[in-house]
């Protein structure tokens, strides 16, 4: 896949969009996780925003942001840089082939104790 595909498929799934960016950096200032990243959260989305994906695939900032959403919160903008981070996380797991669920997956999956919010999120993470 080309780097315009890679990029135009994290904003699908994230749902968010890059280029209304203002390069504050105020995603990265309250990030928990800054310290600890290669790329912070105001350089990820510039990277998404320039297709150059395929780093990020394969950086360890991916599993170093803790999904708090702070970025998100913090966003002058509303760019969701948390969402970006995860939809080039699931880019890396669906290149290994590890998540998809259809419909048809979900009756084994229930039980009681499972709230039918998770049933939904799930379908609309894995199913896309």
């Amino acid at each position: 896949m080309n780097n315009e595909n890679l990029r135009d498929l994290v904003v699908e799934i994230s749902g968010a969009n890059p280029r209304k960016c203002m390069r504050c950096g105020k995603c990265s200032g309250t990030c928990p996780a800054y310290a600890e990243m290669e790329y912070r959260p105001h350089r990820i989305v510039a990277m998404v925003e320039k297709g150059d994906i395929e780093p990020l695939m394969r950086s360890q900032s991916l599993y170093r942001c803790l999904a708090c959403m702070a970025c998100v919160e913090r966003c002058p903008r509303s760019v969701e840089p948390a969402k970006l981070v995860e939809a080039v996380r699931l880019l890396v797991i669906r290149g290994q082939g590890q998540n998809h669920m259809s419909p048809d997956d979900i009756p084994q999956k229930l039980d009681a104790e499972l709230p039918q919010q998770a049933i939904v999120a799930a379908l609309r993470k894995y199913g896309k």
